[in-house]
């Protein structure tokens, strides 16, 4: 198979991984998070329309710069006004200019849940979610090993953060099930193609267990599409740049959230 953007972004986080040199032993019973959970906010059956995680983020490998001149406070106080269930940030620098300043700006912002979006390699970095006022760790199964994979799980568990896992097929669901994830994200965007497919990701969900929560990332550009999602069986939608580029993002939220839940058989 042909490389990928992922493959080359993830190389350049093991890389960092290497480099990093502190003792994680030394740190797993010195963090432990206590804020909002990221799960409850998603499967709160409390609410009939489907919960939006509303994203901050500067720019895309394959889109080049969302807003260069991003404000975090503003940005994360609009999402929270039009009704985000939850916030997520992206902390990866050379990649999406994010930082780790802009997660922390946005936990003292913001009373919501918070998914650390970058690319996790190592049980360092799930423990600087925490470190940082993260509420969830996000862990793509086609980035990591198995047992990668279900160690993160349990650590994330263990320091008390949610883990959203993030699926491309049926196979990596199935995975991400027996590994004992409670958030599942299907990105809708083929790493190969760019193309969004939202049949796809519909049929990937279908044959998960009811408990899971279940995300539909990329591709959210029109409230058409939540509503899509929405149809297909999704508990929540995650959506960065529509609401990074909307002139009114506060309004864009509220429009998005507006979106009745439908569940799924």
């Amino acid at each position: 198979m042909a490389s990928t953007y992922l493959d080359s972004i993830v190389s350049w986080h093991r890389a960092r991984a290497e480099r990093d040199v502190r003792p994680w032993r030394d740190r797993i019973d010195t963090v432990h998070y206590s804020g909002p959970s990221l799960y409850e906010a998603l499967r709160s059956r409390d609410f009939d329309e489907i919960a939006v995680i509303a994203e901050i983020k500067r720019r895309s490998p394959s889109k080049g710069w969302l807003d260069q001149e991003l404000d975090v406070t503003t940005l994360a106080t609009s999402y929270e006004m039009g009704g985000a269930r939850a916030l997520s940030v992206l902390t990866d620098v050379p990649h999406f200019a994010g930082s780790t300043n802009d997660l922390r700006e946005a936990r003292s912002t913001v009373s919501l849940p918070i998914l650390r979006k970058d690319f996790t390699v190592s049980i360092n970095d799930v423990l600087d979610c925490v470190e940082m006022g993260a509420s969830a760790v996000l862990l793509i199964v086609a980035a990591l090993e198995v047992d990668e994979l279900r160690h993160y799980v349990q650590i994330a568990n263990y320091v008390g953060l949610d883990a959203l896992v993030e699926v491309h097929d049926a196979d990596e669901a199935q995975l991400a099930v027996e590994v004992g994830a409670q958030i599942i994200g299907v990105n809708q965007r083929d790493l190969r193609t760019f193309e969004v497919d939202p049949d796809h990701a519909a049929s990937v969900i279908a044959a998960l267990p009811h408990e899971i929560v279940t995300v539909a990332e990329s591709g959210m550009v029109s409230r058409s599409d939540v509503v899509n999602a929405a149809t297909a069986g999704f508990d929540a939608v995650l959506v960065g740049e529509a609401f990074v580029r909307s002139p009114a993002p506060a309004t864009t939220v509220e429009l998005f959230a507006s979106v009745k839940r439908v569940g799924r058989d």
